[in-house]
């Protein structure tokens, strides 16, 4: 592959990095102290900046106000912003809207595209994605227990979901149900927009993780789906393809998701280099002078490139020839980037001491937020399993000299 960047890539990064060092980390003490939806004014005025910038929607189509940018380009701005739990929001990059945008594009219809498309892509409005359940194993997509039932010119929809992120404030929200039950496993569900405020469409709580419910955008929701009724216009693609466009929505997505942790990382790591260089342990002598913190460095330095080469690997692969040629090398990288995230992330808070443990940095944050980094999108033990068995047929009656 070709690790070349070009001229327009460079000084966008460049532009981005200032922006994140200048406009959004000194707002992060007080993103750690108040509620998210609180912060709206301010970060509303970040988000004007950007668009003056004309930074604004890096990965999304130009035809809709983005940029434009290919997954390789977005891949390293991804790193860039994900440097702080704000940029992505600021840039209009974030999840979950921006697999939302990827679906609308790809299987909206004009009227879909034209409601819900061109202003979620201005960031006038938000969305969410309603696939995970309660009840059923989040490793295994297909086991689905929500249903969407034709009745007329209709569709009622009636199940449980949870972990429907940033569904607080949203406007709609795009629902995997099942709505071809006697189907294969992989054709039986659908996607459907549900406005947010459909009858029926019942947002339960935030649900707390690691002991914070948060607040509009950064939350994840609990929805009960109550004999929620929507049009049949209202589905995405042909009926019984969710799964398919769940995927299309996943690779590319798994880039996204990998390069901020890289870029977390990458923070994380600058903080701990500067607390080894600074925390004076006793007269005449700092935590960079002891070897195991020198070793700590050494390592995650180590693991940060490695991940970060092989997520650019497999965005390139991706890219030139397609999802389902990458699929190894998006396994591969779903857990080994995600393991590597909170290596660092421990290292870098070890080392801050008992500091590491308060909101006083971003690093507590990261540490309470990111653990999920190894569950969502697939479990890494299942991403280990499935990486192991193509492996593994590959060799299948093969001799080896």
């Amino acid at each position: 592959m070709d690790f070349e960047v070009s001229e327009k890539m460079r000084t966008v990064i460049e532009l981005m990095d200032e922006f994140v060092e200048k406009e959004l980390i000194p707002l992060e003490p007080e993103f750690l102290r108040r509620p998210f939806r609180e912060m709206l004014s301010v970060l509303g005025e970040k988000r004007r900046m950007v668009k003056q910038m004309e930074l604004w929607a890096p990965q999304h189509p130009q035809k809709y106000g983005g940029m434009g940018l290919n997954l390789m380009e977005f891949a390293l701005v991804s790193e860039s912003l994900g440097r702080t739990p704000l940029g992505h929001y600021v840039f209009g990059a974030q999840a979950p809207d921006a697999g939302n945008i990827e679906i609308l594009h790809l299987y909206g219809t004009e009227k879909q595209k034209k409601e819900y498309l061109k202003p979620l892509v201005a960031g006038e409005i938000r969305s969410c994605f309603s696939m995970t359940e309660v009840e059923m194993p989040g490793s295994n997509p297909v086991m689905l227990e929500t249903t969407a039932v034709k009745d007329g010119d209709d569709y009622v929809i009636n199940g449980q979901k949870w972990y429907t992120s940033s569904a607080d404030g949203a406007a709609f929200a795009i629902v995997m149900a099942v709505t071809n039950p006697e189907a294969p496993p992989y054709l039986r569900a659908s996607m459907l927009i549900v406005p947010a405020d459909t009858p029926g469409f019942n947002r339960v709580r935030n649900i707390p993780v690691m002991g914070h419910e948060g607040s509009d955008w950064s939350s994840h929701a609990e929805i009960l789906y109550q004999s929620c009724r929507v049009p049949q216009k209202n589905l995405l693609g042909p009926e019984g393809h969710g799964f398919v466009i769940a995927q299309e929505r996943l690779g590319p997505g798994r880039i996204h998701h990998c390069m901020r942790w890289i870029g977390i990382c990458n923070r994380a790591y600058a903080l701990m280099c500067s607390r080894a260089l600074n925390r004076v342990i006793e007269p005449g002598k700092k935590l960079s002078d002891m070897q195991v913190i020198q070793s700590w460095i050494a390592e995650c330095g180590a693991d940060i490139q490695a991940a970060r080469l092989m997520v650019l690997h497999a965005a390139w692969k991706m890219h030139t020839l397609g999802t389902k040629e990458a699929r190894e090398e998006i396994s591969l990288i779903k857990f080994f980037s995600a393991e590597v995230l909170q290596k660092v992330v421990d290292r870098a808070l070890q080392v801050h001491g008992g500091l590491g443990m308060t909101d006083d940095t971003i690093l507590a944050f990261f540490f309470r937020h990111e653990r999920a980094a190894r569950i969502y999108d697939g479990v890494d033990e299942v991403h280990k399993l499935s990486f192991a068995r193509r492996v593994l047929r590959e060799y299948q009656g093969k001799r080896v000299k």
